[in-house]
């Protein structure tokens, strides 16, 4: 089953749902479709497009700035899944600062990197070897988290999520 974009009421991302969710928030009225995906659901009485990008009719309060996950996806996704060393198609991902020196699990601590690489570093700091990065790494921008749900962007999503990088 694909996935559908939810908007708040004011067009503001919220998150990603199965297409099925998203359906039945449409049907109880608490959603307007905005956009499917061509494809219906059947069922004995009723055909229901799948919705790809529904709006919530009542304004939901976000407590909090929701930020990407960290996990290997999404590093691979924000490093263009390119060793952060060599430039060679990465692997797995590396601690610039070693966890084990102190180095915290954070966005600005952690790139994509490749095997070789990531054992030629191990446990020591850049300063310790004559490796250095290619960018430095910072945490995803606003919007990010949706690419990571979802994996590929479709591009009626685009116009709702201006700040989404597409990688290359």
């Amino acid at each position: 089953m694909s996935r559908s974009l939810v908007l708040n009421a004011s067009y503001e991302p919220l998150s990603v749902v199965p297409s099925r969710r998203a359906a039945v928030l449409v049907l109880a009225d608490k959603a307007d479709l905005l956009h499917d995906t061509g494809e219906a659901l059947r069922s004995e009485r009723l055909t229901v497009p799948v919705p790809s990008v529904i709006r919530l009719r009542s304004y939901v309060k976000v407590p909090y700035q929701r930020r990407a996950p960290l996990n290997r996806r999404a590093v691979f996704l924000r490093d263009h899944h390119r060793c952060q060393y060599c430039g060679a198609r990465a692997e797995s991902i590396d601690h610039v600062v070693p966890r084990s020196r102190g180095g915290e699990h954070r966005w600005e601590n952690v790139v994509a990197a490749c095997r070789r690489c990531n054992g030629q570093k191990r446990d020591r700091l850049l300063d310790e070897t004559s490796m250095r990065l290619a960018h430095r790494p910072t945490a995803p921008r606003e919007h990010t988290w949706v690419l990571v749900a979802v994996g590929r962007l479709p591009e009626h999503w685009r116009p709702y999520l201006h700040e989404v990088p597409v990688p290359a």
